[in-house]
């Protein structure tokens, strides 16, 4: 038995990814707009504040995934960048628990969502193994981060992608795993991790996931 199918996660997760699945009508009808901003590297904050009601939420069968690689890489150190709800944030916080412990830093835009964040972390009995920063990941993840890194999360603002990666590049650990979402909404990001002079080995999964490993 595991920390993700047991209660009191289980039963969290069912009802959260059904609150999602029940948003996503009305998020599909501002998907023309959503996806001219996505790209932006200016209008992002506007784009943020329009979606701060919806979950923004990771599919299933991704969180899975983040808590197989978490687990199989035996992640200690964890980053996030785009908290929302704290779905993703569930099953990386749980893949922690079960590798022992470790910490986990998330960060996300929106004040409102990251109050919910944390609720949900406390009703999954996680919160203990998640430090949660508030703010453009720009500033957030500019300093106070471990000195080493075993796996990221991209999940915010598409368009910062790479200077997301700028910040955390020098603390990633050999073997260290990247997971992007949706990175095709930031091209110089997916060439850079696609290069393997730029020391990245890297592949699509799932039809818009980016997984990549730092190499050396």
């Amino acid at each position: 038995m595991t920390t993700l199918t047991t209660a009191p996660l289980a039963p969290l997760l069912t009802r959260l990814f059904a609150e999602a699945d029940a948003a996503q009508p009305q998020l599909d009808q501002l998907a023309p707009d959503t996806m001219r901003l996505m790209r932006s590297k200016t209008d992002y904050t506007t784009l943020y504040g329009r979606l701060k009601d919806y979950a923004l939420a990771v599919s299933p069968e991704t969180g899975a995934l983040l808590y197989m690689l978490a687990r199989g890489c035996r992640a200690r150190t964890i980053i996030e960048f785009g908290t929302s709800f704290g779905i993703s944030t569930l099953h990386l916080a749980a893949a922690l628990r079960d590798n022992g412990g470790g910490r986990l830093i998330t960060t996300e835009f929106e004040h409102a969502k990251l109050v919910r964040a944390e609720a949900n972390l406390e009703a999954g009995d996680l919160v203990d193994l998640v430090e949660f920063r508030e703010g453009d990941a720009l500033q957030t993840l500019s300093k106070d981060l471990p000195d080493r890194i075993d796996l990221v999360l991209l999940d915010g603002a598409k368009a910062l992608y790479a200077d997301v990666l700028d910040r955390l590049e020098g603390r990633l650990s050999p073997g260290a795993l990247i997971v992007a979402d949706n990175a095709d909404h930031c091209p110089d990001y997916l060439a850079r991790v696609r290069d393997p002079a730029q020391g990245y080995l890297s592949v699509p999964f799932a039809g818009d996931v980016e997984l990549s490993m730092r190499l050396g």
